[in-house]
């Protein structure tokens, strides 16, 4: 038999650890959200309307995302638990288990949020134009959305273990082939007066991401296998057991259910700024793509804060999960200073690479402004999720997204932009008071959970 790869976060200095994992993945995500900017960057380029139908369709996308989300964090953090054990069988079987049922609830799921989506748009004002092509971006990337979570789940076991440089290969792929893919598809290609491939539109966009979704999940499925990860399986350890399910589901419904509470609360956004008008809307989606320049990288650390935890409380290390928050955390204050400054410098020049709309303009770059202050929060809250995930307590994380995505945006946004007249930076400004609030409490929770294992391992 041979040795199936590990990689052991319990021993060694934490600061190089994190280094080495979050670097690729940062490398990585940051590709992926250029990924994202050549999407809004063609839509732009074919019309205010088609970008106002991605604008639109974000909540949507993360929705169709969630299932893949939940069982990545939640597979990811049960593997490195069992690897901090030296389990290694435990480890393999619960990676099985993930995917199988990753795999069937999408399905599952997929064909409802179909008939939904025409509605949806529909509640969120969209207007004859935005609502045509929203629908076509929309069934496409949620039909397609099963390879998304194959590709989420199967990085499961090796985000688990610290390797992050084949999902950033992956990514970094996947960022120039929709460099080509993306006009191609939108707006065809034709040699003479023959038509190879037809305008396809809003769905060119979504179908080159379904393609490119497809081939990154092939490719991680043969790394993974030539890391020796599916070693022994055999058919029947994929057949759903209802043991390792109820293991995976304390781990992965909190994860799950943020997500799409996450999504949720970008409908409610949505929702309050479509009263403002499509140009609104249009700043927003072109803004917020621009925001997660400066947050992507900050995913890499959570990434590698989650495997550090994971394992170490497997090993029950208490004090390193101490230091890796700690450490984590001045890592995101360090990038968010360098990073967040050239973003708000240079925001209306950034924004402006997707529509020449001066009000768009305005209004997107107002939002930066804004969001510049509230930049910290969003680290803090990941991180502590992270932290929460690896420990295996993960239940505050769903019920800070609830208040966070629907309950405190539905009475702040409220009270700002339609009780005193703010309009969208009521919205905005609601969103400083919102996040600030819950990431403090993020960061107390996650402090006394951190207390509650070391005195359960010092009552052992």
């Amino acid at each position: 038999m041979k040795k199936m790869l590990q990689t052991d976060l319990t021993t060694g200095p934490i600061g190089p650890s994190i280094r080495a994992i979050a670097i690729p993945a940062m490398v990585g995500i940051i590709f992926n959200t250029m990924y994202n900017l050549v999407d809004t960057f063609w839509a732009g380029r074919f019309s205010t309307e088609s970008l106002a139908s991605l604008s639109l369709n974000f909540p949507v996308y993360l929705l169709a995302m969630t299932i893949g989300v939940g069982f990545s964090s939640g597979t990811s953090a049960l593997i490195a638990n069992y690897l901090g054990k030296k389990d290694e069988v435990s480890a393999q079987k619960i990676y099985f288990q993930g995917i199988s049922y990753a795999l069937i609830i999408q399905l599952i799921l997929t064909i409802p949020l179909l008939f939904l989506l025409k509605p949806i748009f529909e509640l969120m004002n969209a207007d004859a134009m935005v609502l045509k092509g929203a629908l076509l971006y929309g069934y496409v990337i949620v039909g397609g959305s099963v390879m998304m979570t194959m590709n989420m789940v199967i990085n499961s076991a090796l985000s688990a273990r610290g390797l992050s440089k084949l999902y950033r290969n992956v990514l970094i792929i996947g960022f120039f082939l929709n460099l080509g893919l993306d006009p191609i598809l939108m707006f065809g290609f034709n040699i003479g007066d023959t038509v190879i491939i037809p305008e396809m539109k809003e769905s060119g966009i979504a179908l080159a991401t379904v393609i490119i979704q497809l081939l990154s999940a092939l490719y991680l499925l043969h790394k993974a296998r030539t890391l020796h990860l599916f070693q022994d399986a055999r058919p029947k350890d994929f057949k759903p057991l209802k043991s390792r399910g109820l293991e995976l589901s304390s781990q992965v419904i909190p994860g799950m259910v943020s997500f799409m509470i996450m999504a949720t609360g970008t409908f409610v956004i949505t929702f309050y700024i479509s009263r403002y008008g499509t140009n609104v809307v249009a700043a927003y989606g072109s803004a917020i793509r621009i925001e997660q320049i400066a947050l992507v990288p900050n995913m890499g650390i959570n990434t590698a804060l989650m495997a550090m935890v994971g394992q170490n409380n497997g090993a029950k290390k208490i004090d390193r999960i101490t230091e890796s928050y700690r450490t984590a955390l001045f890592y995101g204050f360090l990038i968010m200073i360098v990073l967040l400054t050239p973003v708000l410098i240079f925001g209306r020049q950034l924004i402006g690479l997707f529509t020449d709309n001066a009000e768009v303009i305005s209004i997107g770059y107002t939002y930066l402004l804004i969001q510049g202050i509230t930049h910290f929060s969003y680290i803090i809250m990941a991180q502590s999720n992270s932290v929460l995930q690896g420990l295996k307590r993960p239940g505050m994380i769903m019920w800070t997204a609830l208040y966070r995505q629907v309950v405190a945006p539905a009475v702040i946004f409220t009270f700002l932009s339609i009780v005193l007249g703010m309009r969208e930076n009521g919205v905005w400004w609601g969103l400083v008071i919102v996040n600030w609030s819950a990431a403090l409490f993020s960061l107390y929770w996650t402090r006394k959970k951190i207390k509650q294992a070391a005195l359960a391992l010092t009552g052992e």
